[in-house]
């Protein structure tokens, strides 16, 4: 079936990205203060001043998932959406799957609220609510051939390799990433990542159950 939802979020980004780019508070950065998830103001340990705020903390979580923070962010997730949207999409129907994609966003976002509830730091990207897209295609389709282009020095190739492999390699690098990285500052937001993955992991068999059970 045509993955319209998929296009949809796909869209949705892209157009959301360019209104970003019109737009005098993405150049100064406060639309991600606005927008954006933030952990303390979230969990209600910090407040943000009236000239900031737009919509009520708990619909950042939302909002967050269409932000991005620059053109490379935005190509690097959407290109991941492409790949392997369509066939979550394909197996749970357009309405399950959007569904779906929110809930594996919400969890991805409260792994990173967790990891430091005090934070005030923006996090934006769909990259944990694709994280459970991810999680999800493991489950599904762990031997499904994904087209990986593998660097070897001056020279590239494209090789099929099983998505459990791809997958679990990706999902490994967050945690080596996410051990590396300072939290210091602001940077990729691994634990949504994670997060991410693992509700995807969990969510789909859920729904792979409940779609058992309807059809």
């Amino acid at each position: 079936n045509r993955p319209v939802v998929t296009y949809f979020l796909i869209v949705s980004c892209v157009l959301i990205f360019l209104i970003q780019l019109g737009s005098e508070s993405y150049k100064t950065g406060q639309l991600f203060y606005s927008y954006g998830l933030i952990p303390s103001v979230l969990m209600g340990h910090d407040q943000l001043p009236l000239d900031l705020y737009v919509v009520p903390a708990y619909l950042t979580i939302f909002s967050s998932m269409f932000l991005h923070g620059g053109f490379m962010h935005l190509a690097g997730n959407m290109l991941y959406m492409w790949i392997f949207a369509d066939n979550i999409e394909d197996n749970l129907g357009p309405k399950n799957f959007l569904i779906f994609y929110l809930f594996s966003g919400i969890g991805a976002a409260m792994a990173q609220v967790l990891m430091d509830t005090h934070s005030q730091i923006p996090m934006v990207g769909a990259s944990g609510a694709i994280g459970g897209v991810l999680g999800a295609y493991l489950i599904n389709h762990p031997n499904a051939r994904v087209l990986v282009l593998i660097p070897f020095g001056f020279f590239s190739q494209l090789i099929k390799i099983r998505a459990l492999y791809v997958l679990g390699f990706w999902f490994v690098l967050q945690f080596i990433n996410s051990s590396m990285m300072s939290s210091d500052g602001g940077g990729v937001a691994y634990a949504a990542h994670i997060g991410g993955f693992i509700s995807g992991m969990i969510l789909i068999l859920f729904f792979n159950r409940k779609k058992r059970k309807i059809t």
